[in-house]
């Protein structure tokens, strides 16, 4: 019998790996990433305080469209820098969530790049 690997235990074992090496602050938050197979969800979290400055996903009422795809992830990346903008952050640390840098998280994060976070 075949065992087949556990793709989610490697991706939260690789996130708290890397949890380990990062954190936000008030001045610089994390940009953290979550994705499912019909949504991705982006947060700014301020990991001294223990709170979530803001957030955006394709489950908001001013996304319209598929959340699946690389077009909805582009478009949640500069959702999430325009509302990082409102709270005067331009500086993040970004947290790919254990993925891969590639496919949605990867257009995340550079259209969070095109909305104006340095990261």
């Amino acid at each position: 019998m075949v065992n087949k690997a556990d793709t989610n235990k490697a991706r939260l074992r690789r996130h708290r790996r890397v949890r380990g090496k990062i954190s936000g602050t008030t001045a610089r938050p994390r940009l953290n990433v979550f994705r499912s197979a019909k949504n991705i969800y982006a947060q700014l979290i301020d990991d001294v305080k223990g709170v979530t400055i803001c957030s955006a996903s394709t489950l908001d009422k001013e996304f319209d469209g598929n959340g699946g795809n690389k077009d909805a992830a582009r478009e949640i990346g500069k959702m999430i820098a325009k509302r990082a903008a409102d709270k005067g952050i331009t500086e993040v640390v970004f947290d790919r969530g254990g993925y891969i840098f590639h496919g949605r998280v990867k257009e995340l994060a550079e259209g969070a790049r095109e909305g104006g976070l340095k990261f």
